[in-house]
């Protein structure tokens, strides 16, 4: 049996509104008890909220299902944002026969009574957490249906293609399976092509979603700690002249040029006996193994390399510091201490992290772990099917078939318990 079930549907903590959402059977049932006569659907109107004592005077929306956004009964309380008037009409909530909502459970509902499907579930999550205007962007467009018509497109393709091999099966004393078959398998070799262009996209989508990560190496005191304060423009590392002060990795999020930006400042790469600053410098090189690389040089230095490992992968910028020093090098040079070149990093930073993830392709990109690793296991049986032999298409069939399955995971055409678990674990309570 559903229960109705309640949450806070608007930012925690002290406001002028909250927003307190109720979804499931009794719902309305509830909203007259606390509020008396339901208004028309989607209309607010203002009602005194009372459970025995006074709760609140609140605007009312109700919206009868399956007209709602989980496809079941749905009432909302917009009252004032003080924790009295929330904790209240929480507790009335709890008398009348509602629990509250575990997270992610209107989205769950909303999935599980066919108004979203699991790529737009998932959008919802994205646009709660998006910071930038790119990440925006891209979760408005998977929530309009952009990745789920194309993972669809692929399924109603692939549904087609298991059809022929079927017949080729079940006609194949007919002089029919041969032509069945040659068609099933140029269907599969065309989507195959189509989901490889899609994987192979160095990451853009994820990066776009979670940040793309730019890790600062370089020798010590050659002012990393001073530029990821620069950049983030305020004080996120810790600065001296003593060698070796930056032991961990240390992180800030920026908002360049519309993309989120997750720079990382690192302990100075050399060789040294201390095993904290080695591991120090261990973790520097661990974490500059993904994303990109900012190489920072003390440009007033006799040997500004020294210490850097000779197989350090080539950095997608080298800048040099201490350009008030007098020391001038062939690239950006810039100045910490006066800020001389540093507009100019930004631009040229800037104009890297567009490279690396704007794209002229129209088609939607991937945006999480779990669509490319559905993926790839449907790309993996279309690949093993087209080696099956004209005379076995039961063997196409077969690995047609649970490539359908796993593209059906992306959007939950699917009925895996497991997968909605997943899903909706990170979500947010009130959605």
């Amino acid at each position: 049996m559903s229960f109705a079930i309640f949450a806070l549907a608007s930012a925690a903590g002290r406001a002028g509104v909250a927003v307190v959402r109720v979804s499931g059977p009794g719902a309305g049932e509830m909203a007259r008890m606390l509020a008396g006569p339901l208004p028309p659907p989607r209309q607010a109107v203002l009602r005194r909220l009372a459970h025995g004592s006074e709760i609140d005077h609140a605007l009312l929306l109700w919206f009868p299902g399956p007209g709602s956004f989980t496809g079941e009964d749905v009432a909302e309380f917009h009252i004032h944002g003080g924790r009295a008037a929330r904790e209240a009409l929480f507790s009335a909530l709890l008398a009348l026969g509602a629990r509250p909502a575990e997270p992610g459970e209107f989205s769950r509902r909303a999935v599980e009574n066919g108004k979203l499907d699991l790529t737009r579930a998932e959008a919802i999550a994205d646009l709660v957490d998006a910071e930038t205007p790119a990440q925006l962007r891209q979760a408005l467009r998977q929530h309009d249906g952009a990745l789920a018509d194309l993972y669809e497109g692929w399924r109603s393709r692939l549904i087609a293609a298991l059809g022929r091999a079927e017949a080729a099966i079940d006609f194949s004393d007919d002089g029919v399976g041969e032509a069945e078959f040659a068609a099933a398998r140029c269907a599969a070799v065309e989507i195959i092509e189509e989901i490889q262009g899609h994987i192979d996209d160095s990451g853009r989508g994820e990066s776009l979603r979670e940040g793309l990560r730019l890790t600062i190496l370089g020798p010590p005191n050659a002012g990393k700690s001073s530029l990821i304060n620069a950049l983030a423009r305020r004080d996120v590392a810790i600065v001296s002249d003593i060698p070796g002060t930056t032991r961990d990795v240390v992180e800030a999020r920026l908002d360049l040029g519309g993309y989120l930006l997750m720079v990382a400042d690192t302990a100075g790469v050399r060789d040294t006996s201390d095993v904290i600053e080695s591991e120090g410098v261990r973790r520097a090189l661990s974490h500059a193994a993904g994303g990109m690389t900012l190489l920072l040089l003390d440009g007033s230095a006799a040997n500004p390399r020294a210490g850097l490992p000779p197989d350090l992968r080539e950095p997608d910028l080298i800048v040099w510091n201490k350009s008030d020093l007098g020391a001038r090098h062939d690239g950006l040079s810039i100045s910490l201490k006066t800020g001389e070149g540093v507009s100019a990093l930004l631009k040229m930073l800037q104009q890297k992290v567009q490279q690396k993830l704007e794209s002229k392709d129209t088609a939607p990109l991937l945006t999480r772990p779990r669509h490319r690793h559905a993926l790839s296991e449907a790309l993996g049986h279309l690949q093993h099917g087209l080696g099956a032999p004209r005379d076995r298409p039961e063997l196409l069939a077969e690995d047609l078939r649970l490539g359908l399955r796993a593209i059906g995971r992306i959007t939950g055409q699917v009925d895996v318990e497991e997968l909605l678990d997943f899903v909706f674990r990170d979500f947010c309570i009130g959605k």
